[in-house]
Order: C-alpha cells, then sequence, then structure tokens
C-alpha cells in the first residue's frame, strides 16, 4: 500500500488508510483499559501522561492529560495530578502550582481576565496578576480559582467553587464564592 501524501488519495486508499488507524486506535483502546480500566480520548491513547508534564518543564512525578490547555507561563512543582479538561493560564503573570497538588478534573486556574476590556468596548487593558497555588492542596473538580489569588498550602477547595480571594493554609474552602471554613 502506498503512502496517503505521495498522490492524491483514491476513495479505496483513504478507506484502507481509515480501517488501518481503527485498527491501531482499537488496540490502544483495549491496552489502556487492561492497564488502567479506563476509556480516554484519542491523544491520550497516544501519549503517555508524565510525558505531556514533563514536556512542559514540569516536576519530576507530575502527570496531565493531553487535553489540559496550558498558557504562558505555568510551573507546576513534583509528584501533582492535573486531571483532563483542565486550563492553566500563566499568561498573566505566571500560575506556580506546588508539589503533591490533585488539579481534578475540569479545574480552570486564571492569571488574566478581559471584564474591563470587554465592558469598556476594548478602551481599558486586559488585567493580569499572578496566581499561586501551595504544596499538597486539593482542587475539586470543576473548581474555578481567578486571577491573583493565592491558596495556601494544604488547602481544599470544593467542586464546583469559584474562589475569587485567597484562601488561607490548611483551609477547607467551598461554595461560589468559596468561604473558607
Amino acid at each position: 500500500m502506498q503512502a496517503p501524501f505521495d498522490t492524491e488519495p483514491t476513495a479505496e486508499l483513504v478507506d484502507q488508510w481509515l480501517e488501518r488507524v481503527r485498527g491501531f486506535l482499537s488496540i490502544l483502546t483495549a491496552r489502556k483499559k487492561q492497564q488502567f480500566n479506563r476509556r480516554v480520548s484519542l491523544g491520550d491513547l497516544l501519549t503517555e501522561r508524565a510525558d505531556n508534564a514533563a514536556a512542559y518543564g514540569f516536576g519530576e512525578g507530575t502527570t496531565m492529560y493531553d487535553n489540559v490547555l496550558v498558557l504562558g507561563d505555568v510551573e507546576v512543582g513534583r509528584d501533582t495530578w492535573i486531571g483532563p479538561g483542565c486550563i492553566l493560564d500563566g499568561s498573566g503573570g505566571g500560575l506556580r502550582i506546588g508539589d503533591w497538588c490533585s488539579i481534578s478534573a475540569g479545574v480552570q486556574i486564571y492569571t488574566h481576565h478581559t471584564v474591563n476590556r470587554s465592558i469598556s468596548l476594548g478602551q481599558s487593558p486586559i488585567d493580569y496578576a499572578p496566581t499561586r497555588i501551595g504544596n499538597g492542596v486539593y482542587l475539586g473538580p470543576n473548581a474555578i480559582v481567578q486571577m491573583g489569588v493565592t491558596i495556601g498550602d494544604k488547602a481544599v477547595i470544593g467542586a464546583n467553587s469559584l474562589v475569587n480571594r485567597d484562601i488561607p493554609a490548611g483551609a477547607r474552602a467551598f461554595g461560589s464564592p468559596a468561604r473558607a471554613r
């Protein structure tokens, strides 16, 4: 079978290649299910989570899913887990995440927002501020951390919480907006 890039592919050639690719993906899917009892997206079939994190220079032992969006200056410490569908925005002065954190699925962490720019019809600038996440922090699924926030070491942020102010070390914060308890 010829490579699909040598000439304009025929419908038959495209069908042959699709059949091979689907067969290969089926093998990878079965392998991932056997290894980890999970079904993952195409990107996670083709990549390893530790390699994804290492490609960004994140700390040793840190892993992240293929579909994590990383923007700007983001630093992550050692042994941190970053779940699927997260947004790590370091475009506004940098995002720092410590060691031994769990960043659950769908978490969004920002260092900028465009509220003032939007409501001023472009007359005001985009707002920026660095965001810091301490060591041993747990961010529950779909939590949102706004720009400029610092979350202290060993804090727990509940699922679906909006963190729009600093959270002290060891606190448990839940809700929208999140309140430390």
